[in-house]
C-alpha cells in the first residue's frame, strides 16, 4: 500500500484549506444576498446585516409575488429558456453532426466550418443586428431574443469534437444495415452523446436565463422584458403605488420593503430555477466538457 509522507499530508491539508476558503468566499455573497432579502428595510439601511436575516420578515417576497410586472417577467424568462435551449440543441447538433465527418465524406467541412469560427470571432454589430430583427417582424416578440443567436458557435465546437471522438465503427455499422444519415445521427450518436449533450444545455440555459441586454433592445414595452432585464431596469429604484392608489396595507407593506431588499428578493429568487437544475446535470457537465473539448 501506498505510504503518504508527511511533505504529502501537508499539502493535502493545504489544498483542501485553500479550496474551502475559495468555496466559502464564493458562497458568503449568496448568503450574504439571502440573509438581505429576509431582513426589515431598518436593519439593512443600519448595515448591521451580514450573513444572518435582522428583524426577520417575508415583507420583500410577499411584495415581489404580489408584483405582476415580476411574475411576468418570470413567465417570459421561463418561455425563452424552454424555446431557447431547444432551438440551441437542435441547430448545434444538425449543424456538429455534418462538420464532424472527414474531408473524404464532406468535402466543403473546412470551408464551412471556418464560416461559423469566423462568426464566433466577429459580428455585425448592434445596429446592424436591430436592423435584421426589425425587418424580420421579430421586434416585441419572443423570437426576437431567441433567433438571433439560434447557433452557437462554442456549443457546435464541442459537440463537433464530441462527435470526432465517437468510434467509427458504429457509424459504419449503421450504414451496413441500411441507416441513414438521420436515423445514424437519432439511433446511434445522440443516444451515446448525453454527457456533451447535458454540458451545451446547461451553457443555453444558463446564457438564456442570465440575458438582459437584448431584451433591452427589442423589446418595446417592459411587460415583455425577461426577468434579466426586469431586474437591470429595477436597480434604480422600487416601483412606488401611486399615493391616491395606496391603501393601509400597502403603506404598511412599503414601510418594511425598501429597494436594497426588493432587490436580493428577486436575485435570490431568479437564480433558484438554474439551482434546481444544475445538480441534475452535475455528474454530466465535467465528462461532457473535457470529452468535447480534448478530442478533435
Amino acid at each position: 500500500m501506498h505510504h503518504a509522507s508527511r511533505a504529502y499530508r501537508w499539502f493535502l491539508g493545504l489544498n483542501y484549506a485553500i479550496l474551502t476558503l475559495l468555496a466559502l468566499l464564493c458562497l458568503f455573497p449568496i448568503v450574504n444576498i439571502l440573509a438581505i432579502s429576509f431582513s426589515s428595510s431598518d436593519a439593512v439601511k443600519a448595515g448591521s446585516v451580514t450573513f444572518w436575516p435582522v428583524d426577520f420578515t417575508l415583507s420583500s417576497y410577499k411584495y415581489i409575488l404580489e408584483n405582476q410586472q415580476f411574475l411576468n417577467s418570470f413567465g417570459t424568462s421561463l418561455l425563452r429558456v424552454v424555446l431557447g435551449v431547444a432551438t440551441n440543441l437542435i441547430f448545434t447538433i444538425l449543424v456538429a453532426y455534418p462538420l464532424s465527418k472527414e474531408a473524404a465524406k464532406f468535402r466543403s467541412r473546412t470551408f464551412y466550418a471556418w464560416i461559423f469560427v469566423f462568426t464566433m470571432l466577429f459580428s455585425g454589430g448592434l445596429i446592424p443586428g436591430y436592423l435584421v430583427v426589425k425587418e424580420a417582424g421579430l421586434l416585441d416578440s419572443i423570437w426576437a431574443l431567441i433567433l438571433p443567436g439560434a447557433v452557437p458557435i462554442f456549443n457546435v465546437l464541442l459537440m463537433l469534437n464530441f462527435f470526432r471522438g465517437l468510434p467509427k465503427e458504429l457509424e459504419e455499422a449503421a450504414w451496413m444495415d441500411g441507416a441513414g444519415h438521420f436515423r445514424t445521427l437519432w439511433s446511434i450518436y445522440l443516444p451515446i452523446s448525453l454527457p456533451s449533450i447535458a454540458t451545451i444545455t446547461l451553457f443555453a440555459m444558463v446564457g438564456h436565463w442570465n440575458a438582459w441586454f437584448d431584451g433591452m433592445i427589442y423589446m418595446k414595452s417592459p411587460e415583455g422584458y425577461p426577468l434579466a432585464t426586469y431586474l437591470q431596469s429595477m436597480l434604480q429604484q422600487v416601483t412606488m403605488i401611486q399615493s391616491e392608489m395606496m391603501t393601509l396595507e400597502d403603506a404598511t407593506l412599503l414601510s418594511q420593503v425598501s429597494d436594497r431588499t426588493t432587490q436580493a428578493s428577486q436575485i435570490f429568487l431568479s437564480v433558484i430555477p438554474i439551482l434546481l437544475v444544475y445538480p441534475f446535470l452535475q455528474r454530466y457537465f465535467v465528462h461532457g466538457l473535457v470529452v468535447g473539448s480534448v478530442k478533435g
